[in-house]
């Protein structure tokens, strides 16, 4: 084996890595709108602090632009995932785990959407606080990400947001 060919090993690794995470969040999520579109039609569940109730938004998030139609909200949401699956994609073998993961959450957040919307427009939302808009798992995974990406840009190890700011 090469010295090229070993030092590629590793960082096709965290790409696929990145990529089979993201798949892994998206899975989850396209899953559990399945289930409450069958599960919670006509029964939503009380579980406080989150309620179980199915509600479909076809705007983005806290239903801005729910008056657009759908092809363009699909289009949007589609090129800032392609937008955010090649920056992942880009910077996955240098960056951390911390920074994967991110990465991940918000990309297999952001997919998951862009897969539920295609047949109609509209978002599977399923998760209830009464005080804050009805959400899913893939907003979650995609706030969660964010955080964690904002985090360690603030707190993380100064060698990798060198590394992750320089280009290729």
């Amino acid at each position: 084996m090469t010295v090229a060919a070993a030092s590629t090993r590793p960082r096709n690794a965290r790409k696929i890595g990145l990529i089979a995470t993201a798949a892994g969040f998206a899975g989850v999520d396209l899953a559990a709108k399945a289930w409450a579109v069958r599960g919670l039609d006509s029964a939503p569940i009380d579980a406080w602090p989150v309620n179980l109730r199915l509600a479909f938004n076809s705007g983005a998030a806290f239903s801005i632009a729910d008056d657009s139609p759908a092809w363009v909200m699909v289009a949007v949401t589609a090129a800032i995932t392609v937008a955010v699956a090649i920056a992942g994609w880009r910077i996955a073998p240098r960056a951390g785990i911390g920074c994967r993961m991110g990465l991940a959450a918000i990309l297999g957040g952001a997919t998951a959407n862009v897969i539920d919307r295609i047949p109609d427009g509209k978002v599977t939302d399923y998760l209830h606080t009464g005080w804050w808009p009805t959400f899913n798992l893939a907003d979650t995974f995609i706030v969660l990400g964010a955080i964690t990406l904002v985090t360690l840009t603030m707190f993380g190890d100064p060698h990798e947001r060198q590394e992750l700011s320089s280009d290729d």
